[in-house]
């Protein structure tokens, strides 16, 4: 496990630095030109164009460019934003809870309740509960969250008046602490459903796969004739093997809690990271473009990481 170790993160090192690489040079091929974007945006004198490529290192050669790209990146120095003007690891930071909110929710409540249902749908296979659990499920997670965002919208909103059109606040928030936070929740509950309702149908439909084909192995039939009851073999046999996949697809899972949903945050107005992605692509943004990308790529090769090594605790047939 130790030379495992070793070797995992050596190779993650190198991973994260090819990304880093091509994170560089993606941006810098990239179509449109970020510096005449702010100046149009802003009105400003062809002087202070030119203050502004000599401040953030533009006119310097791509070699020299890139040394300092890494060195600040590694730094957790994103440079400005090329259209607020603002430092972009301030602005990261600001929306980074929002999305962590609204995407961990989100994940955890789908992951808990569709792995519940999912063992109940293999468990009942083939009754009616198994039919309309999965029609619902494909049913959901093949619509379009941006859709099931709009449709949400028009009648939890615009007809009924229950929820907020859009926000993560109400302008002015409430100054009670305990009043922010429901405000909060408020806000919070229609984005968090639409992707509640997309992520809920894929780990039911995952987890009643992989345990109808744990079911069907020869150590569950050999189980039976030993007589052990069938909540034994359901929990103590099947959910232990199929739980594989099911930590495979959390580490998969988890960099889109911080990628955030740039579709569902851009319908219903959340000020998270998915929004803040969508903002820099229209503007050609590439110091916000790189560092979004940078912080995306270091949680997924964390994330994989982690995982490999979980891997050798909960299946002991696997050795390194």
């Amino acid at each position: 496990m130790r030379n495992f170790i070793i070797k995992r993160v050596l190779y993650s090192i190198l991973l994260l630095f090819f990304a880093l690489t091509l994170n560089f040079i993606i941006f810098r091929m990239a179509p449109g030109n970020p510096i005449q974007i702010v100046a149009s945006a802003n009105r400003l004198e062809p002087e202070m164009v030119d203050r502004l490529i000599e401040l953030w290192g533009l006119n310097e050669p791509l070699h020299i460019q890139y040394i300092r790209y890494i060195r600040s990146t590694l730094t957790w120095n994103f440079g400005y934003s090329y259209y607020s003007l603002e430092p972009v690891a301030r602005e990261i930071s600001e929306r980074l809870s929002n999305t962590i909110l609204l995407m961990g929710s989100s994940l955890v409540f789908a992951c808990i309740f569709g792995t519940i249902f999912g063992i109940y749908s293999a468990y009942k296979r083939g009754s009616l509960f198994d039919l309309s659990s999965v029609t619902v499920s494909l049913f959901s997670f093949a619509l379009p969250t941006f859709w099931m965002g709009l449709l949400l919208i028009y009648v939890m909103s615009y007809l009924l008046g229950i929820f907020p059109l859009a926000g993560t606040m109400s302008r002015p928030p409430p100054v009670d602490p305990i009043l922010r936070v429901l405000d909060l929740a408020w806000h919070l509950f229609l984005p968090g459903l639409t992707l509640f309702l997309f992520q809920y149908g894929f780990w039911l439909l995952m987890m009643r796969s992989t345990l109808l084909e744990a079911l069907h192995e020869d150590y569950i039939l050999t189980a039976r004739a030993k007589g052990v009851d069938e909540r034994g073999i359901l929990f103590k046999h099947a959910f232990r093997n199929a739980m594989l996949p099911l930590v495979t697809n959390i580490a998969i899972q988890i960099p889109g809690v911080l990628n955030g949903a740039i579709l569902t945050e851009t319908v219903f107005s959340w000020r998270g990271l998915g929004l803040y992605t969508w903002n820099a692509i229209q503007f050609n943004d590439y110091p916000v473009l790189q560092a979004l990308f940078f912080i995306f790529a270091l949680v997924t090769v964390l994330s994989n990481f982690f995982v490999d090594i979980i891997y050798g605790y909960i299946d002991p047939r696997i050795k390194y």
